[in-house]
Parts: C-alpha cells; sequence; structure tokens
C-alpha cells in the first residue's frame, strides 16, 4: 500500500522527452517567514529604550550618596550600598515612606477596585440589556475616554473644596472610581465574551439575574476583569498630578508625590539631598507593579486571546 501511494521520485525522461517534476513533500514547500532587517533595528531601539531606564535605576540603587557622582551611571560604584539604601529609606523622617506605601496601597485597593468593580457591572449591563438611551450613553463613554484626566482636575478640584473633601484621602479615591476606557472595555469584552443563548438558556432554567450573573458570567469575564484591573492599578498607583492639587498634608502623601518632595529637597534652603533614597525608593515602588504583572499575566493572556480561536 505504501509503494503505490508514494509520490514518483525517478527523474528517468518520459516518452515525450521530457523528465517528470519531482514533487517535494509539503513540508518543504512552506515559505518561511520573512526576515525585516528594519523592523528588527526598530525593535531592538524600542527594547534599548524600556529597559535602559530600568537597568540603570537598579544600577545606582547600589550606590551611595558619594558614588552617584563619583562613577558611571551605567555601572557599580566602588561598594555596594543597596541594602543600606533600603534601611535608610524606609527609616527616613521616621518611616514616612511607609505611610506612603500604606497610602498608595489604600488608594489602589479602595480607587482601582471600585473603578473595576463599577466597569464590569456598567461594561455587562449595557452590553447584554436593551433599554432606551443605551447609544447616548455609548456616546458619552466614548467622549469621556477622549477627554484627558488633566483637564478635570481644576474643576474637580473645585468641586471637592466646596464639599470640604480636599487634603482628605477621598479626595483621591472618589475620582479613581471613574474609568471611561474601563468601562467601554469591559462593555466590548462582555459583548463578545458571554453567549446570548447562555443568558437565556439560564432564565429558562428559573436563574436571577443576580445568580446567573455570578455564577454564569463573572468566570466568562474573568480575562477582561484582570485586564481592567491591571490598566486602573498601574494607573492610580503612578498618579501624580491628582493627590499634587488635591492633597497638602505629607502624611496622605502617595508614594510619587513623597518621592517627588525628597527630590525637592536640594533645592531648598537648608535642605538635605538624599537622591540615594529617592532611586532606592523608586526602585521599591515598581516593585509591587512587577509582581502584580507577574502573577496575573496568564489571565491577560488568556484575556488578548479569547476569540481567536472559532470552535
Amino acid at each position: 500500500m505504501a509503494a503505490a501511494t508514494a509520490a514518483p521520485t525517478s527523474s528517468a525522461p518520459t516518452r515525450s522527452g521530457r523528465k517528470p517534476v519531482r514533487l517535494r513533500p509539503a513540508a518543504t514547500r512552506t515559505s518561511r517567514p520573512r526576515r525585516s532587517p528594519l523592523l528588527t533595528a526598530l525593535t531592538a531601539i524600542v527594547l534599548l529604550y524600556s529597559l535602559v531606564p530600568l537597568v540603570w535605576l537598579l544600577i545606582n540603587a547600589t550606590k551611595s550618596q558619594q558614588d552617584l557622582f563619583s562613577s558611571f551611571g551605567l555601572w557599580f560604584g566602588d561598594g555596594f550600598a543597596l541594602w543600606d539604601n533600603v534601611r535608610a529609606t524606609v527609616t527616613y523622617d521616621d518611616g514616612i515612606f511607609l505611610r506612603w506605601f500604606a497610602n498608595t496601597v489604600l488608594y489602589v485597593v479602595l480607587g482601582a477596585g471600585g473603578a473595576t468593580a463599577l466597569a464590569v457591572l456598567g461594561g455587562y449591563g449595557l452590553a447584554k440589556f436593551r433599554f432606551p438611551g443605551r447609544r447616548w450613553v455609548f456616546a458619552v463613554v466614548i467622549g469621556a475616554v477622549a477627554v484627558p484626566g488633566t483637564a478635570l482636575a481644576v474643576p474637580t478640584f473645585l468641586m471637592f473644596s466646596k464639599m470640604g473633601l480636599t487634603n482628605t484621602p477621598w479626595a483621591v479615591i472618589i475620582p479613581s472610581l471613574i474609568s471611561p476606557f474601563g468601562l467601554y472595555l469591559m462593555w466590548t469584552f462582555a459583548a463578545e465574551a458571554i453567549p446570548t443563548e447562555l443568558l437565556e438558556a439560564a432564565r429558562v432554567d428559573g436563574a436571577g439575574e443576580l445568580r446567573t450573573f455570578l455564577r454564569i458570567s463573572l468566570p466568562l469575564l474573568a480575562p477582561g476583569i484582570v485586564t481592567v484591573l491591571l490598566f486602573t492599578m498601574v494607573a492610580t498607583w503612578n498618579n501624580y498630578f491628582l493627590p499634587l492639587i488635591m492633597l497638602k498634608d505629607p502624611t496622605w502623601y502617595p508614594l510619587t508625590l513623597g518621592l517627588n518632595a525628597w527630590n525637592a529637597q536640594a533645592a531648598t534652603a537648608g535642605g538635605q539631598a538624599v537622591f540615594n533614597l529617592v532611586i532606592t525608593g523608586s526602585v521599591l515602588t515598581i516593585l509591587p507593579l512587577i509582581v502584580a504583572f507577574l502573577l496575573l499575566q496568564r489571565y491577560w493572556q488568556s484575556g488578548l486571546a479569547a476569540g481567536s480561536v472559532k470552535e
């Protein structure tokens, strides 16, 4: 049977005097992906642009205050002072860095967590329920995505000042609860990830809307929830301008504002330069974000690939 189905490989001439065309296996006929030197060079430039600041930060976190100015920026100094810098960072000024870290965690848990919960509920409702004015809501959400946050900072400050909420944690948490981009992302994700027929089958079986959402829809929305959570968490963790105009008390500063205050000490009369603590504090600031991405990447990757394969 194998001999009967094998492709002819002989190159002997036929009666017409022409040699038969030798057929190659399908695996050898597949074309290899073309390599683009220009695209490779651009990718390398983007990679360097992304990694060089991080490498600089990690290297200089191991230097003392004196070595920062006496050694090359992308190479280590005479000594390894990382652990001394970490100890000095968390104990400087009565441990104010730990207070700033706790404030940032508070803003992320309540602000980013609340924004994610509202985006999930709103996106699910807009995707799976029909009601009058739905198109207008879509237009408002798209318009809100296009408005930069800095344009709303001053009106937000005036409104919170009238309510007496400035210089309090609520002045940072409440504005962080609104995420138009997260709402739009959950809206589009819920429309594709949750089959309408599945919801109708659950309703026919007697399941209420709350039970349908918790038992059926919520597990299907997990990749989208993780994606929105990562976006809102990074935005809240790195938020600088809103706390800058809302907060005056340093005890309520987030890490971004606190490290900037340390960095500005060198420019004030009688201020102490603590650039080594600023750099070490920056390293400690980005570590939670790296850990969060590493722990949640499998959910995030599954969300990016959702819908790419049709069964």
